[in-house]
């Protein structure tokens, strides 16, 4: 007797699908039903971050005159002459000449501080000044040097020459400053 062989591979497919066709079906539990929650489709897409829009800088041009140093600013033994930068850039920033009247008078000049701020940073266009800043000490600053004082950093002023003048940029161009009991 001579076994009946199956004539193809893809013959025989189609009988092993049907019986197990209706085996996968029953097998199902009707009691279970796909559930999609609206909760997890809304919290699936993050919203964007709502990016501030700034409006548009404009060009600021300041040349140097006498006549623009005010006794207006933050310290009375101080002239401000204002570079335009607040207004230009709508807050962002501000830029400033600051000159130090002298003689300096310790008792009104080094008193402890600091500024509520983003950004500060001075460079020495001329003369020379002191400074002591929480975590660097005391430095002399002369014409050329630069520094930033990282956000609220305790400083003063120690002595100045009477010709100095100093280029600050403080973002933004309003803040707070914070004067400490010595």
């Amino acid at each position: 007797m001579a076994k009946k062989k199956v004539a193809s591979r893809a013959a025989a497919q189609p009988a092993v699908k049907k019986k197990w066709s209706g085996h996968k079906t029953a097998a199902k539990s009707s009691a279970r039903k796909t559930v999609t929650s609206k909760a997890r489709g809304v919290a699936a897409v993050k919203p964007k971050p709502v990016k501030k829009v700034r409006p548009k800088q404009r060009i600021a041009i300041s040349h140097h005159r006498e006549e623009d140093f005010k006794a207006d600013g933050l310290r009375a033994y101080a002239q401000y002459r204002d570079l335009g930068i607040a207004e230009a850039s709508h807050g962002l920033a501000q830029a400033h000449v600051i000159r130090l009247i002298g003689p300096c008078n310790p008792a009104e000049v080094s008193k402890l501080h600091y500024h509520d701020v983003e950004f500060q940073m001075v460079y020495v266009l001329k003369g020379w000044v002191k400074t002591y800043m929480e975590g660097q000490g005391e430095t002399l600053m002369k014409e050329g040097s630069a520094w930033t004082q990282p956000p609220r950093i305790k400083h003063l002023i120690m002595d100045y020459s009477d010709d100095v003048e100093l280029l600050e940029v403080i973002l933004p161009a309003e803040f707070k400053t914070v004067e400490l009991a010595s």
